[in-house]
């Protein structure tokens, strides 16, 4: 079976982790040192998921908030996405929920995961279960995870990335 390609957006507010995130899962590291993504950066990993070779296009894209007309271009082809989320900022479930509903408008229905990040820093997140339980009423799908400490990432995208082979 051959190769199969699979665009895959990273998209949340400023600093929530998607660039670290991305890190993690392509070159197995994390770093402490911030570095703000401008515009978008494009990494590439490859994975197997049953028996089929999938070569993921990872888009960071940028969390400053006011790029949202720029952001719609980005987003076009995309297989799935990435809600990423600041456990410890609440307003940033604000901003994954408008994204969300910018996605849906830009490339309609495709997969995706709301991931709340730093999991690590769990003592002192401002976003609670009930927040979670109530996007997960209106069918969405919510991972933890943790850059920093390797929790939950490579999982996340290979939850994804079969959700995305199987709407194929």
């Amino acid at each position: 079976m051959g190769v199969v390609k699979k665009k895959i957006c990273m998209l949340g507010g400023f600093a929530v982790g998607k660039t670290s995130l991305v890190q993690r899962f392509v070159r197995s590291v994390f770093s402490e040192r911030y570095l703000t993504t401008v515009g978008v950066r494009i990494d590439q990993k490859s994975m197997t998921i049953g028996d089929q070779n999938v070569e993921l296009i990872l888009w960071d894209i940028h969390g400053d908030d006011e790029f949202q007309n720029v952001r719609a271009m980005y987003l076009k082809g995309m297989s799935g996405y990435f809600l990423v989320t600041d456990g410890t900022r609440r307003s940033t479930l604000e901003k994954a929920e408008e994204l969300q509903k910018l996605a849906v408008a830009t490339v309609g229905d495709v997969p995706f995961f709301l991931i709340v990040n730093k999991e690590d820093l769990a003592p002192e997140w401002e976003i609670t279960e009930s927040d979670l339980e109530r996007l997960r009423q209106q069918g969405w799908s919510v991972l933890i995870t943790s850059a920093k400490n390797d929790h939950g990432v490579g999982e996340a995208f290979g939850e994804l990335t079969a959700r995305m082979l199987a709407t194929t």
